[in-house]
This record gives structure tokens, sequence and C-alpha cells, in this order.
């Protein structure tokens, strides 16, 4: 255990690159790292491990094992679930090297051969939507491909992307783009964000962050005023509630139609199509301070607070109502992720609670091995995929539907050394510890990686 007063302690991604480094105060928790992980990759998760163990926001430093050295290894996983969940129809792989490789639908970016010479080196992160990708080069250039009309075609915004880009979101049909000036550029169909003319005033300069659901963007300015644009029925429009946008807001969490901001104080401010969680006004006394972190499934939202307890709102099939499991989320939560059909939970004592269409999902085999040592749930339109400390994976899902809820044709491969997941709409990847990637579900949009395993078995940092 960690008895000194100060701490040293770098944060290494797979490929051994140093993300962070400094001296922390052992008073501290591990948030204060994941808030340093965090601002080198806006909008993407982590894990933190020491050796084999899970290191949570909540683990205090001093009881960080020194012995084991001042390494901390940063795993990025898909982009934050507070953008809500993965639609996509393809995969995306970083190697160790800035390449790229890319499989699944090819309509949708499975096929990046087009591309193929500017994706071979010096990509940082890769950015998505439903139907194209954009990579982020360490010069700062972005490449993009998969549907044109969906963002996959940039040509329109080319001049703009040569340089001084530090992030790329996307709704499910355009993309949006951060340049180190904090101005924002767009493409992509128009009604759903592409078209950013109607705020372009706003977007010229001080902008942190950008946020998406499925219809629209949010972009945080500096001192936390909120600027929207997209489809207006869908949170594209927040007139309603503006004059609580115009400060302190420093998150937003988009599903299908509506957002949720987290402003300082801890409070959540709603807005969007209301049976898509937009409406918060039934939980609005719940909502007022303590909450640290907002989930969306399609139409619901669920909201952790930092008492660890859980309250969610929006349709109520969809994980809106957790009635059934309240007793189950007072306390201990420290992750929610959310699929089509409800949310699932981890807990601190590492155990999974499930609700919305997804309680029912689970076979009692499955649930008996999600009582203890799960790290991470991860999520698909129609499965989850639980890594627990160990490194092996518990997969379930809709049993009619081949999407990834059963990954008994890759079970010997994901006993051991997984350390990250990630899912697209209707299948998984799994990155080991020795860099390959283990895939299953809809052959079609990822499952089946084949075709470039070759590339796959070895050097991979991230796939998205």
């Amino acid at each position: 255990m960690a008895s000194t007063s100060e701490i040293y302690l770098e944060l290494v991604e797979l490929s051994g690159h140093v993300v962070a480094k400094g001296t922390w105060s052992a008073t501290l928790r591990a948030d204060s790292l994941y808030h340093s992980a965090h601002l080198t990759k806006p909008g993407y998760r982590c894990r933190l491990l020491q050796g084999s163990w899970e290191i949570t926001p909540s683990t205090l430093l001093a009881a960080l094992d020194l012995t084991l050295g001042t390494c901390i290894q940063v795993v990025w996983l898909s982009r934050s679930s507070a953008a809500g969940h993965s639609q996509r129809y393809a995969f995306a792989a970083i190697k160790a090297n800035g390449s790229v490789v890319t499989w699944g639908d090819a309509m949708f970016g499975g096929n990046s051969s087009a591309f193929a010479s500017l994706l071979t080196e010096g990509v940082v992160p890769v950015c998505w939507n439903n139907h194209a990708f954009a990579a982020i080069k360490a010069n700062g250039s972005v490449v993009t491909w998969g549907n044109a009309m969906h963002g996959g075609n940039s040509s329109a915004a080319a001049a703009l992307l040569t340089e001084g880009v530090v992030q790329v979101c996307g709704t499910e049909y355009a993309f949006a783009a951060i340049k180190e000036n904090g101005c924002v550029v767009t493409w992509g169909l128009a009604r759903l964000g592409g078209d950013s003319s109607a705020v372009a005033a706003l977007l010229t300069e001080g902008i942190v962050q950008v946020c998406r659901n499925n219809h629209a963007f949010a972009a945080i300015k500096v001192g936390g005023s909120v600027v929207i644009w997209g489809d207006a029925a869908y949170g594209g429009n927040s007139l309603a509630v503006a004059s609580f946008l115009t400060e302190g807001v420093v998150k937003v969490c988009g599903n299908n139609g509506a957002f949720a901001a987290i402003k300082a104080n801890g409070s959540v401010v709603t807005w969007g199509n209301a049976m898509h969680g937009g409406n918060s006004s039934a939980v609005a006394a719940l909502l007022t301070d303590g909450v640290v972190q907002v989930c969306g499934t399609e139409y619901a939202f669920a909201a952790i607070k930092a008492n660890g307890s859980v309250v969610t709102w929006g349709d109520g099939c969809a994980g809106g109502n957790s009635s059934a499991v309240a007793a189950l989320l007072t306390d201990g939560v420290v992750q929610v992720c959310g699929n089509t059909h409800g949310f699932a939970a981890t807990k601190a004592n590492g155990s999974v609670v499930t609700w919305g269409a997804n309680s029912n999902l689970a076979t009692a085999a499955v649930t008996t091995l999600l009582t203890d040592g799960v790290a991470q749930v991860c999520e698909n339109d129609h499965a989850l995929a639980a890594i627990k400390a160990n490194g092996s994976v518990v997969t379930w899902g809709i049993a009619a539907c081949a999407h990834g809820g059963n990954s008994s044709a890759v079970a010997a491969l994901l006993t051991d050394g997984v350390v990250q997941i990630c899912g697209n709409k209707r299948a998984f990847a799994a990155i080991k510890a020795n860099g390959c990637v283990v895939t299953w579900g809809d052959a079609v949009t990822g499952g089946n990686s084949s075709a470039v395993a070759a590339l796959l078995a070895e050097s991979v940092i991230q796939v998205c």
C-alpha cells in the first residue's frame, strides 16, 4: 500500500505511450487519474489497471500497491457511454504503429481500401457515426470513409480538416469536429447536424467538447454554456430549458432523441423528445444534486449519483422504469451501460444488475457468472458482454438473434486476457492483452473478421 503523502504515477496506454505522468496526493481518489486520462481523449471511456487489479474512480490512491511499480495501464474503451450505445455496422481497429484495419459492412465503413494509403500510419483515434468513420491523424488532419451522404465524404469541409482537429463526434448521419482553436466544423446529412449554419456564430471559438444523440449535437463552451443544432424534434432545440444551459454544464449525454446535461453542482437538465427521456419531471427531485454520470439506452436515461445510487427515466420498457430492481440500485453502482432493450449496472462488488427488457435475457447459468468479479459491461443493440477481473468474458442477449449474445464459437479464446470489448449494432470485438482481436456475432457487421485476421493477430490497441 502507498504510504507517502504524494505518489508519482505514469498512465500508460497498451501501446506504451505515456498519457499522463505526475505526482498526486495520496489522499485523493482515482477519479483524479481518470480525469487526467480523459483530458487526452475527450469523449472516450477507459479502464485503469495496476497489474491485474482494476482501479475504480472511487479507489483511494493510498490503496495502490507501489511495490508493483508506478505504471498504471490505461485501456481505452469505446466512446463514452454518455454518448449512447453504438449502432454502426462495421469495426475499425487502430494498431500500435497508427495504422487502421477495417471490417464489417463495406457500405458503412467496413471497407476503407480507397483510403488505405492515408491509414497506414499516424492515426490517433477513430471516431464514428452509424454509417461512416472519421480518423484523426497525429498532424490534426481527418480522413473519412463509409456512406458518403452520411459523413463518409467530407470533401465539402475538406479545407477545414487538413490540420488542427482534436475531437470528432457523430450523430446517426453526420459529424462535428472541434479544432484546437475551439471552432467547430460539421459535415454529413444537413438536418441531423451536418449543417450548423444556424448557430455558426456561436461555434467559432471556445468549444471544449461536442456531444451527440442520434439526431442532434450539443457543444459545451468554456464556462459551461451549451450550443444546440440538428433535428429540433429530437434535441436540436433546447429553448424550453435554455436558461439552464447558459453556464455550468460539464457533461452532456444523448440517446436516440433526447439529451441530459450534468451541471457542475451535480444537477441534471433534460430536453428533446419527451418519450425518450427529454422530460425528467417525474424524477426531478432526485436530479437536483449529486449526479456524476448519465447513460442512455435508445429511449431512456440512467443517472449514477455520488452515493452510488441510480435514477432512471424515459420509456419504461427501455429501462426508464427500474422499480423492479430498485433495492439493488440504492448504492455501490460504479458503471451503467445501455442498449436498445435496457440497462446493465456494474456494482463495486463486481455484481451486475439488469433492468428493462435486458432483465430477462440472461440464462440462469449466465446470471450465476454475474454475481461477482465483473469489471465492466459492454453492449451492442441486442446483447451484452461482461469482462471479468480475470480477463474472461460472459455474454448474453436475445436468443433468437445471432448478434453476439452467444459467444460459444469463440469461447476458448475468451477465457482469459481480454482487456477491452467494443460492440457495434450486431457484433462484438475483444482485444486481448497480447494485442490480438477476437470477434463474434453477426458476420456481415463484423462478427466475422477472417478476411483481416492476419492484421488483427497482434499490436491492436483500440477497436471502435
